[in-house]
């Protein structure tokens, strides 16, 4: 099963700071673990909102609002895609990430094939299977 752990941005990560030399060796020291489990595929931090933008579509032509953005819970500071057996072996690799007081993360599964069923014509699936592939390749 693949999730996208999603790391909650903060007020420091939406004013840019960086992170300390100890957590990002903190962090390289994780994600080596992850990857020599087999674990991880991806995971990047984002630049704060301010380097962003949003497009919204309402039925017309669409509206584009560029950042900085209202310090929320929606907000991503980065993100990790994991391919684990479950939610719960998920949810135990994340709780040991090197984060402290305040942070937050969210686990979400990412759809398969399989879960949009007959919906997911043959065409549309080998269409999905040549971009990935396509991609893959970048």
């Amino acid at each position: 099963m693949r999730f996208m752990v999603i790391v909650k941005a903060n007020k420091d990560s939406e004013a840019g700071v960086m992170p300390s030399t100890e957590m990002l060796t903190a962090m390289g020291k994780f994600n080596e673990e992850m990857a020599k489990a087999g674990v991880i595929e991806a995971g990047e931090g984002l630049h704060p909102t301010s380097r962003g933008a949003r497009v919204k579509y309402s039925g017309g032509p669409a509206a584009v609002s560029r950042g900085p953005f209202n310090l929320n819970n929606d907000l991503a500071a980065g993100f990790w895609l994991i391919n684990t057996k479950s939610l719960d072996e998920a949810i135990d690799w994340m709780k040991r990430a090197p984060f402290d007081g305040g942070d937050e993360i969210e686990i979400r599964q990412v759809f398969s094939a399989e879960d949009f069923g007959e919906a997911l014509t043959p065409e549309l699936r080998e269409q999905e299977e040549r971009l990935r592939a396509q991609a893959a390749k970048k």
